[in-house]
């Protein structure tokens, strides 16, 4: 049988577990585009010309140059698109970036491999916390700022990212 006791701290408990969902909600200006500045390690979300929001990220291993292929631990340079939301990422939340373009996917081939793909903006494991650039091509924020960029950013936000 179920006390009051009981009763009320079960809903105690889901009334906060409800409160720290990851899930945010935005009701601000429409983000129509990421600027992602990789030598200065700086990321924008704005709405048109205006700035919205900023964000220092981490890349990945070997972080100069553009994505050439597979496993070479760069991140892309140029213009994509967010093309999905994950939120069953290992990475706590992430967006995907569209890469490879047929550009991308010729000039690996030219090279006799395959150009790789699950480009994301993804959250930090606490494994990687504090550490440099340790992804493998991806963008990666802490959590909380990727719950804020997760709930700003839409599915076909165009994405530029610069050397």
């Amino acid at each position: 049988m179920i006390t009051r006791r009981m009763f009320l701290a079960s809903s105690a408990t889901f009334a906060v577990s409800a409160c720290s969902s990851k899930f945010k909600t935005y009701t601000g200006p429409v983000v129509t585009r990421v600027q992602v500045f990789k030598g200065q390690r700086a990321m924008q979300l704005l709405h048109h010309n205006t700035q919205l929001a900023a964000y220092k990220f981490e890349l990945g291993f070997a972080p100069e140059g553009h994505k050439a292929f597979y496993g070479d631990g760069r991140t892309p340079e140029g213009a994509y698109r967010i093309n999905r939301q994950n939120p069953n990422s290992r990475y706590h939340l992430s967006l995907g970036i569209s890469y490879p373009n047929a550009d991308d996917i010729a000039y690996a081939r030219s090279l006799g491999r395959e150009p790789g793909g699950d480009i994301f903006i993804h959250g930090t494991p606490r494994l990687f916390a504090g550490q440099t650039d340790w992804t493998y091509g991806c963008i990666a924020v802490s959590d909380d700022e990727m719950e804020d960029i997760y709930a700003m950013v839409r599915v076909g936000t165009p994405i530029f990212i610069y050397a």
